[in-house]
């Protein structure tokens, strides 16, 4: 089922679109120093490899801002430059030729300042983002509401939207984060009953793994599935290689992007199994990693329902005693010793990269079925049908064929 997105409007951040009418973005940011341009490259080089669309670096100093020249010139990424407390590196960022502004209205408070930037990003095409943060908000809204609460951070963000507006400038991009999940829920939920701008989505300061990586799918994901939201980070406390990985595959587990990344789905295992799922699973996901395999596999600890309960996966493999059924879309396409599941899993999974799944499926062992249906038989035969599905059958048409005197 696709989700509805709300309708905002339209820009671009360099050469990519931001909107209802592209594809939502995933954002990450360096931890270098900007001021060393080598290192942040590297790391922007890293960040966009592993799934980032658009990469925000820090301008807090001249040193950082002459970095810029040279960054945005080689980066394989639209750049965004972060701005606190000084509205003149935001001027100079314009210079260094970033793609992108970011302002929070938190520190950057005089409105002939504001309005200095906005005119000056207008005359180079340059959209503005709107980075109100629960952690950093005006004092004055603080005393009003006694809190960051939603209506303090969207005031805030409208307060700054007027005066991007009166000079003209309309390339913006609003974000609310709150480090409370259900605060930062409700104030985006907020915003986008006001606005039709496109937002930027993130759960603020959430932490390192794997607390910070809950908080921030349940806020996102959240919002996501209501239609809100045209960017996204995950501000986790960790090497922000992870931030992108995290943000693109929440995106292609909720098909709003597509699949350029592993999709591992695997049974929780239990006593039935015969082979350790888990440390199987492990090894799968590793070697398939490695590869940059852009697959649904699925590892499953059982031969009786395990290629049936996976069969909407591209590949998978389902252990029996000593043995492995290798599937593709539920069919069974050839069985491998165990010592071979996960090595074979990784060929089947090049092969279907390179060949597609249709040319796989027909190359399938004449009787890869008929020896899988022999291992599930000798399976149920010893250890029985947990699901009894024979006589649950039965008694279905037992009770569907007796006849009513009533």
């Amino acid at each position: 089922m696709k989700l509805q997105r709300r309708k905002t409007t339209q820009f671009k951040i360099g050469n990519v679109g931001i909107g209802s009418d592209f594809p939502i973005s995933v954002q990450s940011m360096t931890t270098t120093k900007t001021r060393d341009a080598e290192a942040t490259l590297a790391q922007i080089y890293e960040i966009a490899a592993n799934g980032a669309d658009i990469v925000r670096v820090t301008c807090n100093e001249v040193e950082a801002a002459e970095g810029l020249v040279e960054i945005t010139e080689r980066s394989p990424v639209p750049i965004v430059a972060d701005i606190h407390f000084q509205y003149k590196l935001a001027l100079a960022a314009i210079d260094a030729g970033v793609n992108g502004l970011r302002l929070n209205p938190g520190n950057i408070r005089k409105e002939s300042q504001i309005k200095e930037v906005a005119k000056a990003a207008l005359g180079q095409n340059i959209p503005i983002r709107i980075g109100v943060n629960g952690g950093s908000l005006d004092k004055d809204l603080l005393e009003k509401y006694g809190d960051a609460t939603p209506e303090a951070l969207v005031e805030s963000a409208l307060k700054e939207l007027r005066y991007l507006e009166d000079v003209g400038f309309y390339d913006i991009k609003i974000s609310v984060k709150h480090s409370n999940v259900p605060m930062m829920v409700e104030s985006y939920r907020l915003l986008a009953e006001k606005v039709k701008y496109p937002l930027h989505l993130g759960v603020t300061e959430a932490g390192p793994l794997p607390g910070g990586l809950i908080k921030s799918t349940a806020g996102i994901s959240t919002l996501l599935n209501e239609g809100i939201g045209d960017t996204i980070r995950f501000s986790l406390t960790t090497n922000p290689i992870e931030e992108a990985k995290s943000g693109r595959q929440l995106l292609e587990y909720l098909e709003l992007r597509e699949r350029n990344s592993l999709d591992l789905i695997a049974c929780p295992s239990c006593g039935r199994a015969e082979v350790d799922v888990i440390k199987v699973a492990e090894e799968a996901q590793d070697a398939l990693n490695k590869e940059n395999i852009p697959l649904q596999v699925a590892v499953m600890g059982c031969v009786v329902n395990g290629p049936g309960e996976a069969r909407s996966a591209d590949l998978g493999i389902a252990a029996g005693k000593n043995k492995g059924h290798l599937f593709i879309r539920g069919e069974v396409v050839r069985v491998v010793e165990e010592k071979d599941m996960v090595s074979s899993l990784l060929n089947e999974a090049r092969l279907i990269v390179e060949e597609g799944i249709d040319a796989r499926l027909a190359a399938a062992e004449d009787n890869a079925a008929e020896i899988a249906q022999k291992d599930i038989n000798d399976l149920l035969n010893s250890q029985g049908d947990i699901n009894k599905f024979l006589e649950r059958k039965k008694s279905v048409v037992e009770i569907t064929s007796n006849q009513d005197n009533d």
